[in-house]
């Protein structure tokens, strides 16, 4: 009876370590996939950029001088239509600064909505902090006016000085935002319910991972709704019971898993000694061998005296040389053809390389037509 009871507590630990074993595999192929969601978007589904030009007013004498002639316009202009004439010449005030208000309008906002602004000196102003953003409308590519900011602005940072000309100042005190300050007026129009036929555009264009992404798409909407136009855009046809139900439909698809495929690619940064290299970068048959030459020179001064009262004598300096030559003596690695990136570091591990070194490496390997893949330097 016990025998039987450790031979089933047997059975039932080596089942639970194989569905361990299934879970993990399960996980592991799932982590490997990317949703649709964060590689391609749909055509139409797009955010638009806005601007404005606008005053900051409020400041404690850090705002523009009298040397920015448009600051001086547009306070006249600004106070003109208040019903105050006055002319910019007898403009003498430091607290307004001529800003850049910069906004970005995502994809079916509604009138009402508010949305952060960014506001940019363009004047020279020292300090936008503790201002106050007056009426300015943003806006688009077209001339309309999608947006109005106002509001109290937020820089984030500080600048303070003495009388000596020192100062401290902690990030971009003339660069601000208006949180929540700016109200959209004007909608763009866009009913995604009347479409019968569905763009989906790749952030990076390529040929295999858009037949994968047109491949998960019939596969979970069961049908042959999807095909690949080009390396970079997929047209999806809108099934019948998603007809009235786009969204639905989006979402559904934005969560379909995908492996995407990539160029095999080596990108180095000469600046800071970064090598990035790909997983499928692969190296042909190649010997290579690395060593440094060190050259070191050190001088030295003796200084040389005459004899008691020789006469003639002098004091001279008389300079003294060593050189010294050191080789570095690096094995000649062989490397096999179609290696795997683990076997490349391995391999460059053993000849003892630096990052310095390996990208002289690399770029001897492709000069050669031994490295299989782009490099790209940054």
């Amino acid at each position: 009876m016990a025998s039987r009871s450790s031979s089933t507590v047997a059975v039932r630990g080596a089942l639970c370590v194989l569905a361990a074993g299934l879970v993990l595999f399960g996980l592991t192929a799932d982590l490997a996939a990317i949703r649709i969601k964060d590689m391609a978007t749909f055509r139409g589904v797009r955010s638009n950029q806005l601007v404005g030009y606008g005053l900051v007013v409020g400041l404690n004498g850090t705002g523009d001088s009298d040397d920015a002639v448009f600051t001086l316009q547009s306070m006249s202009s600004l106070l003109e239509r208040m019903g105050v004439t006055v002319n910019p010449d007898d403009i003498k005030v430091k607290n307004v600064a001529a800003v850049m208000v910069t906004a970005e309008l995502p994809p079916f906002a509604r009138q009402g909505n508010r949305l952060d602004t960014l506001v940019n000196s363009i004047g020279d102003a020292k300090n936008l902090q503790g201002g106050t953003l007056l009426f300015t409308p943003l806006k688009g590519a077209d001339s309309h006016v999608y947006a109005v900011a106002q509001g109290p602005i937020s820089t984030g940072g500080f600048e303070a000085g003495g009388a000596s000309g020192s100062k401290v100042q902690k990030n971009f005190p003339t660069v601000a935002r208006v949180v929540q300050g700016a109200v959209v007026e004007r909608e763009i129009p866009f009913n995604l319910n009347q479409k019968d036929m569905l763009t989906l555009a790749l952030n990076k264009p390529d040929f295999t991972t858009a037949t994968r992404v047109a491949q998960a798409i019939n596969a979970g909407l069961s049908g042959p709704v999807a095909r690949t136009q080009d390396s970079g855009t997929i047209q999806i046809t809108v099934p019948p019971h998603y007809v009235d139900n786009i969204v639905q439909l989006i979402a559904a698809i934005e969560n379909l898993g995908v492996t995407p495929d990539s160029v095999s690619r080596v990108v180095i940064n000469e600046r800071t000694g970064t090598v990035i290299m790909g997983e499928n970068v692969r190296i042909s048959t190649v010997a290579i061998a690395h060593g440094n030459l060190s050259i070191q020179v050190q001088e030295n001064k003796n200084v040389s005296q005459p004899l008691p009262f020789a006469p003639g004598g002098r004091t001279t300096v008389t300079p003294e040389s060593d050189v010294l030559v050191q080789e570095g003596r690096k094995p000649l690695y062989l490397m096999e053809s179609g290696v795997s990136i683990g076997d490349v570091v391995r391999a460059l591990n053993a000849l003892g390389v630096t990052p310095r070194d390996l990208i002289s490496i690399l770029q001897a390997l492709k000069a050669a037509g031994a490295l299989q893949a782009d490099l790209e330097i940054i």
